[in-house]
């Protein structure tokens, strides 16, 4: 993955604000797709734990906690809630969403690169 595919990850994730979540809700959660760039950021998962997860249809970085991964979700989990395409399923979001042109640079990035299921 470039440089530059990289430098506009850490663009876009600075331009998605954050919120509170419910404690202990994982609604929102399911597998995702995410770039090979984004997938280097999160923790090494066996074949065994994907096949797994994707059984009940969640994300293998679901634990009993909520999100593993966090600090490293990919750009989709971090829209989930924050623009209107893609609302909070208990109504929380951050006071003011995602401006409407970085959710589609996002998508656009989505678009762009080759995307594998997390």
């Amino acid at each position: 993955m470039s440089c530059t595919t990289s430098r506009k990850i850490d663009q876009l994730r600075r331009q998605i604000p954050a919120f509170s979540c419910v404690p202990g809700c994982h609604d929102c959660c399911g597998p995702v797709t995410a770039s090979s760039e984004e997938m280097s950021r999160l923790p090494v998962k066996s074949n065994a734990e994907h096949d797994a997860a994707l059984a009940q249809w969640n994300c293998v970085h679901l634990g009993t906690q909520g999100c593993e991964a966090y600090e490293q979700r990919p750009l989709i989990c971090r829209l989930f809630g924050t623009t209107p395409s893609l609302p909070c399923p208990r109504g929380r979001g951050p006071e003011t969403p995602t401006e409407a042109h970085v959710e589609r640079q996002v998508h656009e990035l989505i678009a762009s690169t080759r995307q594998v299921l997390v």
